[in-house]
């Protein structure tokens, strides 16, 4: 498997437009667009920085992953995963799977942007919830 970088860092957040303000008013970072990924219950939101990108995600569902997280969270948001693009998702699936980690996506599937993303499961990396993406540049 190979790791090209950080792809982006997912912050659940309430409201993309009010936290929108912070990133770019006060950090004054551009916003991309917004997307919404009905199959995921979550409009996201991207504000480059550097060679990686911040993601806004807000529940469009009372029972969304994002809705759980931020009610979990006290009905606060926070930084809800992070993102690595892979040379090739299918190829780090099987690694990881063969290597005994446990995924919650065997396959990838569709996430914003086009882009395909699979998720690793928290307990078999320390509590942090880690998405694989590969994105055709």
């Amino acid at each position: 498997m190979k790791v090209l970088k950080v792809d982006h860092i997912g912050v659940a957040v309430n409201s993309i437009e009010e936290a929108k303000k912070l990133y770019t008013d006060i950090l004054g970072l551009p916003h991309m667009g917004s997307e919404t990924v009905a199959e995921q219950k979550v409009t996201t939101a991207f504000f480059p920085v550097g060679d990686t990108e911040v993601e806004l995600l807000e529940s469009t569902a009372p029972d969304g992953p994002i809705a759980k997280f931020i009610e979990g969270n006290k009905g606060r948001g926070g930084v809800q995963h992070i993102a690595f693009r892979v040379e090739n998702i299918e190829e780090a699936l099987a690694e990881l799977k063969a290597k005994g980690i446990a995924l919650i996506d065997e396959k990838p599937r569709i996430g914003a942007g086009g882009c395909k993303i699979a998720f690793l499961h928290p307990k078999a990396t320390y509590g942090v919830l880690v998405e694989l993406s590969e994105r055709q540049d």
